[in-house]
C-alpha cells in the first residue's frame, strides 16, 4: 500500500520577514519530503502564513492599512526565500482564509456539541482609550515585588518574579500609555480539564511512533498523574480583533492559537480544490498520515490543546498524526542576536550569492531525530562544505567525466572488470549489507547527520579507488586505455549513486547530474543490486560543467549581522542624567554602612532547570557554602539553556528574605548585567567569578 503523506510546518507568524530559524525547519521538513518521494510515497507539503492576532491588527493600523492588506505584503516577500533555498512547499496559504473559517467553526460546533466549551465571565484590563480588551503583553506597569518599571503583565524580566496582571502597580496600555481598568467580560474556555482530555491525550502521547520519547516525557508532566495539571483553555477574544468570529457570539472572535494549526488543514484543502484531490476521502484513507515539523517552543500548543481539538471535534487525521520537533539553531554557541553579531539573515545569504546547497548540507549535518539545539560555526561551515562537497563529492566526477569525454566520445565502458565491480561493492556494503538501506533508513527516520556521514563514507572509498588506479597517470600510456575506461566508468557509477544519495538535500546539483548523466530522473529503486551499474555500462553521457564552488571564508565575515558599536565611555554626569549608549547613570550615592547590608556571596550552580508554565524564568539550584543548597528563580530563560549554566560559579545576593512566588519560593537573587536601553543591547550577562573562587566567599 502507497503511504500518503501530509506534511507540514509551523505556520511562521504575518508580521516580518522569515528568519534564519524558519528556512532551518523548512530545509529539514523539505528535505524528507524529497526522501519520501523518492521512495514513491504520494507526499502533499503545504504551509501558510499565520495572519490573525492583535499585533498584526496594530501594525496594519500603524501603517494605515487593512490587515488583510498588511498580510498580502508580507506573503508576497515569501517566495524569495522558498525558491532561494529549493524550498518547494506545494501550496502556501494563509489562515485568514474561507477554508480556515469553515474548519475553524465547524470544529468548534462539534467541541460545543461534545460538551467541552463553556463561558465564564472574568475580570480583564481595558484600554479606555483605544476601547479594547488588553492581552497580558499588551500591558506594562511597576513589578509588585522588586518594584522594577516598565514590566509585562505576566513576568518581570528583572527580578523574575510572575503574578497576574492586576498585581501589576501602575499599570499602563502599551497602545495608548493610558490607565487601564478592569472589565468584565464573558469568555469562551476550552475545557481541557475535563478527565476525557486526560484519557486521550495519555493514550494518544504514548502510541509508539507518535513524537520522540524526550517529549513524550516532557508532556507528561504536563498532563500529571491523573490530569490535575490540565487548565482550561481562554479560546476567545473580543472585538476589536482580527480573526475568526465564534459563531452565535456577537463581538467575540477565536484566539488565534485555536485557527492557527487548523490552518494546515485549510491548506491542503485549499490545494486539493485546485488539483481536484477529494479532501474529506484523502483523510479517512488509511495510508494517509500526516508528519508535522515544529520547533520546541511551541509544543505545548501543538502536543495539548490542538490534538485534544481534533480528536473531540471527530477529525479523522488525529490517529495518523506525527509531531516532530526540533531544536533551535545557536551561532557559535550563542542565542542569535543581532547586537552582538550573532544573528544570520538569511537573505543576506542569497544576496551574497552563497549556494544555498551549501547551507541546506550543512544544516543537515547536523540535523538528527533528537529535540536537540544544533550550532552554526563560521569555521567549521567552511571545512564542511569545503571537505564533503567539493573535496569528496564533486572532485570524483572532475576528476574523472573529462576522460571519457575526451579519450571515449563521452561512452561508458560497456563491462565492468572484477576488479571494479568489487570496489564498487566495496563502496555501497558493509558487513555484507547494501548501504542504501541503511542511509535510507537513516533518512527515513530524520537522522540526517548520520545518513550524510554514511554517504561521504561511499565518497571516501570512490576516492582511494581514483588516488590508487589515477586515471591521469593511466591516460598517459596507450596501453592502459581500456583500465582508464574501466576506471573513469566505475568512478562515474559511484558519483551517480552518491549523486541519489545526495539528491534529497542538493536538488538542484541533483537536477544537473541527471542531465549530465542522461537520466530522466533519480530513483532510490536505482541504488539497489544490479540496478547500481547496469543502467550505466554503455551509456553516453553529456559534456561535465563544473558542478559547485568552494566557500569563500570572506563570505562568512559578511553573513553575520554586525555587532552594535561599543557605546564611549559617558562623560560624568549628574545622577538622573539620560542614558548613554544604553548604559543606565549612576545611582545616587550611598555610604559604606549602607553596602555592608547587603550580603554577596559566591555560589556554585549545582542545577538548573525550566520552570513549567514560565516563558522567562530558570529555576536554579545552588550551593552558598552552608551545606544545604538553595533554590532561586531568575529570568534569564531567553539567554541562557539550564545546561549551559550547571557547574558554573555566580554571585548572588545572600541575605534577601524569601520570596514566595507563582512556582515555588525564591531564597535568593543571582546578579546580572544589561544595558538601560534593549535597542542597544538585549542581553542579560550573569556574574561569573574568576575561576579559584569558592562557594560561599562573600564579595566585600
Amino acid at each position: 500500500m502507497t503511504r500518503k503523506l501530509f506534511v507540514t510546518t509551523a505556520l511562521p507568524y504575518a508580521n516580518g520577514p522569515f528568519h534564519i530559524g524558519h528556512v532551518m525547519e523548512y530545509i529539514q521538513a523539505d528535505i524528507w519530503v524529497r526522501f519520501m518521494r523518492m521512495q514513491g510515497c504520494e507526499v502533499h507539503f503545504v504551509g501558510a502564513d499565520d495572519t490573525h492576532g492583535t499585533p498584526i491588527m496594530i501594525a496594519a493600523e500603524k501603517e494605515g492599512i487593512t490587515p488583510q492588506e498588511f498580510v498580502a505584503k508580507i506573503a508576497a516577500g515569501r517566495k524569495q526565500y522558498l525558491d532561494g533555498f529549493h524550498i518547494a512547499f506545494d501550496n502556501w496559504y494563509s489562515t485568514d482564509s474561507p477554508e480556515n473559517v469553515e474548519l475553524s467553526q465547524s470544529i468548534y460546533r462539534k467541541l460545543r456539541d461534545a460538551g467541552l466549551i463553556e463561558t465564564r465571565t472574568v475580570d480583564r484590563f481595558f484600554d479606555p482609550v483605544k476601547g479594547m480588551f488588553l492581552a497580558d503583553r499588551n500591558i506594562k506597569g511597576e513589578c509588585p515585588k522588586c518594584h522594577a518599571k516598565d514590566q509585562y503583565g505576566d513576568n518581570c524580566e528583572v527580578c523574575g518574579a510572575a503574578y497576574e496582571p492586576t498585581e501589576l502597580l501602575n499599570p499602563y496600555s502599551v497602545f495608548t500609555g493610558s490607565t487601564p481598568i478592569l472589565k468584565p467580560s464573558e469568555q469562551y474556555f476550552f475545557k481541557l480539564s475535563d478527565p476525557r482530555c486526560f484519557h486521550f491525550l495519555k493514550d494518544w502521547l504514548n502510541t509508539p511512533g507518535r513524537l520522540q520519547p524526550e517529549m513524550v516525557n516532557k508532556v507528561s508532566e504536563w498532563l500529571g498523574e491523573h490530569g490535575e495539571k490540565l487548565a482550561d483553555w481562554d479560546i476567545s477574544r473580543d472585538a476589536p480583533y482580527f480573526g475568526i468570529p465564534i459563531p452565535d457570539a456577537p463581538g467575540k472572535f477565536f484566539y488565534v492559537w485555536l485557527d492557527a494549526p487548523v490552518g494546515y488543514l485549510a491548506s491542503l484543502k485549499n490545494y486539493f480544490g485546485k488539483t481536484g484531490v477529494d479532501y474529506d476521502a484523502f483523510l479517512r484513507d488509511p495510508a494517509a498520515e500526516q508528519i508535522h515539523f515544529i520547533g520546541k517552543d511551541i509544543v505545548s500548543f501543538h502536543l495539548l490543546f490542538w490534538p485534544a481539538m481534533l480528536n473531540f471535534s471527530g477529525h479523522p487525521i488525529i490517529d495518523k498524526l506525527k509531531v516532530a520537533v526540533h531544536g533551535h539553531l545557536t551561532v557559535n554557541n550563542e542565542k542569535m542576536s543581532k547586537s552582538r553579531g550573532t544573528g544570520i539573515s538569511p537573505l543576506r545569504y542569497l544576496d551574497l550569492k552563497m549556494n544555498p546547497e551549501w547551507l541546506r548540507y550543512y544544516l543537515a549535518f547536523k540535523l538528527n531525530s533528537k529535540v536537540e539545539d544544533l550550532d552554526f560555526n563560521g569555521e567549521d561551515f567552511v571545512a564542511r562544505v569545503n571537505s564533503d562537497l567539493i573535496g569528496k563529492y564533486v572532485n570524483i566526477a572532475s576528476r574523472c567525466a573529462g576522460f571519457i569525454a575526451k579519450r571515449f566520445d563521452g561512452k561508458l565502458a560497456t563491462t565492468l572488470s572484477d576488479n571494479a565491480k568489487q570496489w564498487i561493492a566495496r563502496a555501497l556494503t558493509v558487513e555484507g549489507a547494501e548501504r542504501q538501506a541503511s542511509i535510507a533508513a537513516l533518512f527515513e527516520s530524520r537522522e540526517f547527520g548520520k545518513a550524510l556521514r554514511e554517504v561521504m563514507e561511499v565518497a571516501d572509498v570512490t576516492n582511494q579507488f581514483v588516488d590508487e588506479y589515477k586515471p591521469w597517470v593511466l591516460a598517459k600510456d596507450p596501453e592502459k586505455t581500456a583500465e582508464l575506461h574501466d576506471v573513469c566508468t566505475a568512478a562515474l557509477i559511484l558519483f551517480r549513486q552518491l549523486t541519489i544519495m545526495l539528491a534529497p538535500v542538493l536538488p538542484n546539483v541533483a537536477a544537473r547530474v541527471t542531465e549530465f548523466l542522461g537520466d530522466e530522473k533519480l530513483t532510490w529503486n536505482d541504488t539497489r543490486g544490479a540496478a547500481v551499474y547496469e543502467t550505466m555500462l554503455g551509456r553516453t553521457i553529456g559534456a561535465y560543467s563544473h558542478l559547485m564552488q568552494r566557500v569563500d571564508a570572506k563570505m562568512i565575515e559578511d553573513l553575520f549581522d554586525k555587532p552594535a558599536p561599543a557605546a564611549e565611555a559617558p562623560a560624568p554626569a549628574a545622577a538622573d542624567a539620560a542614558p548613554a549608549g544604553g548604559i543606565e547613570p549612576l545611582a545616587p550615592e550611598i555610604s559604606i554602612d549602607d553596602f555592608t547590608k547587603i550580603d554577596l556571596r559566591v555560589a556554585k550552580i549545582v542545577n538548573c532547570e525550566e520552570v513549567e508554565g514560565s516563558t522567562k524564568l530558570l529555576r536554579l539550584t545552588l550551593d552558598v557554602g552552608e551545606g544545604r543548597t538553595r533554590n532561586v528563580f531568575s529570568g534569564i530563560k531567553s539567554a541562557y539553556k539550564p545546561e549551559d549554566l550547571i557547574g558554573k560559579l555566580t554571585v548572588m545576593v545572600a541575605n534577601l528574605a524569601p520570596r514566595k512566588m507563582k512556582f515555588g519560593v525564591s531564597e535568593g537573587m543571582v546578579l546580572c548585567a544589561s544595558a538601560a536601553d534593549e535597542k542597544a543591547d538585549p542581553g542579560l550577562y550573569v556574574l561569573e567569578p574568576i575561576a579559584g573562587a569558592k562557594p560561599g566567599m562573600r564579595i566585600r
